[in-house]
């Protein structure tokens, strides 16, 4: 499956070193991996609102399957993603957290505490974290005799977000211009979202964000 790693604005400096990590195991289980992220250098801005703002625009664009996401307590990035329609954005500090996220929520999106729990050996941390969550089946249910159950509390909560959330088209053309700009106004994001949109409304919205904000500037 496609995967975008996003982080926020607090966590630049630390982009490099957390998508090695992300690429190392997603190649592993032959998923392919895009970072769309801030990076260092970059002029791209994007706070947790942002962040989870990006992880609604590419997932309803079915750019990518699922986003690997965070900020440093992990919390902002996941309320903001959830707040997205069809998102459903766990927060995950251990390895258990993602085997039940999988297992129980079958959701499409993790957020993880890239600055609460930094520190001596985080890498293994996050390495475990990606390979327990992508070596668990996932709907498998836990325990396995509550599958049917958890089956049927996921669908109906998928059927109540449908009903509380306006579109993904919606939504967008209500937002600032000015703040998606700045989400999307970068070459990384131009090359890639393009290439792999499904939704032609939401596509043919950001691009006419994008051009008007360059002849602006």
């Amino acid at each position: 499956m496609r995967i975008a790693f996003i982080n926020e604005n607090s966590q630049k400096k630390k982009n490099e070193f957390l998508f090695k990590i992300v690429s190392k195991v997603c190649e592993k289980y032959h998923h392919e991996v895009f970072n769309f992220g801030v990076k260092e250098h970059c002029n791209l801005s994007l706070d947790y609102v942002g962040a989870g703002v990006l992880c609604g625009i590419l997932l309803n664009s079915h750019v990518v399957d699922f986003v690997i996401t965070g900020c440093a307590s992990g919390q902002g990035v996941m309320i903001s993603a959830n707040a997205m329609p069809n998102v459903y954005c766990g927060l995950v500090t251990d390895v258990v957290d993602a085997k039940l996220f999988y297992k129980i929520n079958a959701g499409n999106a993790i957020s993880i505490p890239y600055g609460k729990n930094f520190g001596v050996g985080f890498e293994f941390q996050l390495e475990s974290i990606l390979k327990a969550l992508f070596e668990t089946e996932i709907a498998s249910g836990y325990p396995k005799e509550r599958v049917e159950i958890q089956n049927n509390q996921r669908q109906f909560l998928q059927s109540i977000k449908e009903k509380s959330t306006h579109s993904m088209e919606d939504i967008l053309e209500q937002l600032d211009k000015d703040f998606l700009a700045k989400i999307i106004k970068n070459e990384y994001f131009e090359e890639n979202f393009f290439r792999f949109c499904e939704n032609v409304k939401i596509a043919e919205y950001l691009k006419n964000i994008i051009d008007a904000w360059e002849e602006e500037i």
